[in-house]
């Protein structure tokens, strides 16, 4: 059992510090590069830090473990919250939470919690029923916080402007595309091992799913706590703080609506197929 757990340990800390030091830093120098918005390297930086959530959503369905899945976006959701508004505070940006755009985004951030709650309080069981529902909530989520951001930052907020793109030179576009190949091939092989070890924690050693889930939940969000501070600490050095804040922003409200509504739907999906 001790073998098994050091595995759990080593595996997964190579998919967060491989997503981290590698894809998230690869995705943000090509962001830099093409000059992205603020909102839009959120976006991306959320879609990058929730590798981790995928890959052990996918393995955990894959080896019929539905439980570990719901509890790992549960607990994950809720850190990233937590991590959010503690970045916040360390970097004396509170003040900045009464646009109304990341007030709306933030309550959208607060369903993404309260829904996983309700369904595991009403047993509601999670198969392709729910899927239908997953997609249009996700795709209602996207139109609020594209809307919101258009009234209330580009129109209430005109003295917000993006800064140059940072004179330092980054990695060539072609070179970071490969770079991010690699690495998913490297994680994807990562994640195959991980679920293996999974699956011989909880059949073989009797651990709860329960638990596994709410572990992985604490580890897969490692990323987001790293890329919250990144973001806040970046524009600071411009004195631009509120162009942080969006970016941080909008990378929780990326991670979390895709960890409930798009990666825990790849897991209903290959739950109902694999099982």
């Amino acid at each position: 059992m001790l073998l098994e757990i050091i595995k759990f340990i080593f595996y997964l800390a190579i998919i967060v510090l491989t997503s981290k030091y590698i894809l998230t830093t690869t995705l943000r120098n090509l962001a830099q590069s093409l000059k992205l918005k603020p909102k839009t390297t959120g976006n991306i930086a959320g879609f990058a830090t929730s590798v981790p959530e995928l890959l052990t959503i996918t393995t955990s369905s894959i080896r019929g473990l539905p439980n570990a899945s719901i509890y790992n976006i549960l607990s994950s959701n809720i850190i990233n919250l937590i991590q959010y508004i503690s970045t916040l505070i360390l970097n004396k940006n509170l003040k900045k939470l009464k646009n109304n755009a990341i007030i709306t985004d933030i309550v959208l951030v607060i369903i993404t919690i309260i829904l996983p709650i309700i369904l595991l309080r009403l047993n509601i069981k999670l198969d392709i029923f729910i899927v239908p529902l997953f997609v249009i909530l996700y795709l209602l989520f996207i139109f609020l916080n594209n809307n919101v951001h258009k009234l209330y930052l580009n129109l209430n907020d005109k003295n917000i402007e993006i800064e140059e793109a940072s004179k330092e030179k980054h990695s060539n576009n072609i070179k970071d595309i490969l770079t991010l190949i690699i690495t998913g091939i490297i994680l994807y092989i990562i994640g195959e091992l991980l679920g293996n070890t999974l699956e011989n924690l909880c059949n073989s050693f009797n651990i709860s799913q329960t638990l596994i889930g709410i572990l992985l939940g604490l580890i897969t969000s490692v990323p987001e706590l790293m890329t919250f501070f990144e973001a806040q600490t970046y524009h600071k050095k411009v004195k631009n703080e509120m162009l942080g804040v969006i970016e941080a922003t909008n990378n929780l409200f990326t991670s979390n609506i895709l960890n409930l509504f798009v990666i825990q739907t790849i897991g209903i999906l290959m739950l109902q197929f694999t099982g």
